[in-house]
């Protein structure tokens, strides 16, 4: 008897297209069950992930963040996407690439080493879902897509500005987007950082929707804003888990109460589908210190959206 053609889709689709069934606790894990390849032919989106997290300033582990996103996504891979009603891979070739290879010994290598990845990824015409590590590997994955498009208009949910000052040189993932806009990577006239309860003394010109905010005005206004602000910019999305409250994010490296709900976040993302988006990444989610998978998921259930945001602009293909 031959065996049925299912399970262990990472290894065994046939094409970048649909889905097929998997046991949700077992079997091959990549993001979403896509395939795992490096072969970049006719890919709309690559997922991969940036193991590495010597840039941060607290607690570590962020490393581990895209095995754990990876491995609380399963639930996504098996049914149509909620509330979209839809199955993004009948509209979105999509793989998992794996990660990117960073040399630990080598710290100072990153920027080059995630660039070139980027760079490489990138002059395929795919659109990148890059998971962290630390939030500094968004700054090479700007230089990346910056090189591509000229400067962008940055999305950013976080606790952290991340607008400290810079020498230029440094590895922090509190600096990065200083030095983005000081290169001209990102304009901030046309960038809105989300869900920010830190002081910096200078907010470099963003339009700042920070928790309290957030919290009054609700989803729909910071919706309307970001629309108002970034206009038809091409776009960046940017999202440190850290964004959201501990309560719905305890694993990450440097919590601070008084965020986001997981509610709260994914209805503003899910607003967010007219912004013309040409990269998205997601960081800091760090296993050790998560609890039952709360924050893992919470990731998974983003990045699941994200990948909605791009396949909600494509027809169904045909059978």
């Amino acid at each position: 008897m031959t065996e049925p053609s299912h399970g262990d889709n990472a290894f065994t689709a046939t094409s970048l297209y649909g889905r097929q069934p998997e046991m949700t606790y077992g079997g091959a894990l990549s993001f979403l069950r896509r395939r795992y390849t490096k072969d970049l032919a006719g890919t709309d989106v690559v997922v991969s992930g940036i193991p590495f997290d010597a840039a941060t300033s607290f607690r570590p582990g962020a490393r581990l963040g895209p095995q754990a996103i990876r491995a609380a996504s399963v639930q996504h891979a098996e049914l149509f996407a909620f509330p979209w009603g839809f199955d993004p891979f009948q509209r979105l070739a999509v793989i998992d690439w794996g990660d990117c290879f960073v040399d630990y010994g080598y710290p100072q290598r990153l920027v080059e080493t995630v660039e070139a990845h980027a760079r490489h990824i990138l002059a395929s015409g795919a659109t990148m879902l890059t998971f962290g590590g630390d939030h500094f590997v968004t700054y090479p994955l700007l230089r990346a897509h910056a090189a591509l498009h000229g400067p962008l208009a940055l999305v950013h949910f976080d606790a952290h500005p991340d607008t400290w000052p810079d020498d230029g040189e440094r590895l922090d993932h509190g600096t990065m987007f200083r030095r983005a806009a000081e290169q001209g990577l990102i304009d901030p006239r046309r960038s809105v950082q989300i869900g920010i309860r830190t002081h910096a003394r200078n907010d470099l010109g963003f339009t700042v929707l920070d928790a309290p905010w957030v919290h009054e005005h609700g989803p729909r206004a910071v919706v309307e804003e970001v629309r108002r602000v970034v206009g038809d910019a091409r776009a960046y999305l940017s999202f440190d888990i850290d964004c959201l409250d501990p309560a719905f994010a305890p694993g990450t490296g440097t919590p601070v109460p008084g965020g986001l709900s997981s509610a709260q976040a994914l209805a503003i993302v899910r607003g967010l589908g007219e912004v013309n988006w040409v990269g998205l990444d997601l960081v800091e989610v760090s296993p050790p210190f998560d609890h039952a998978e709360v924050t893992a998921l919470a990731a998974a259930t983003l990045a699941h959206d994200f990948l909605c945001l791009l396949a909600a602009r494509r027809p169904k293909r045909s059978a």
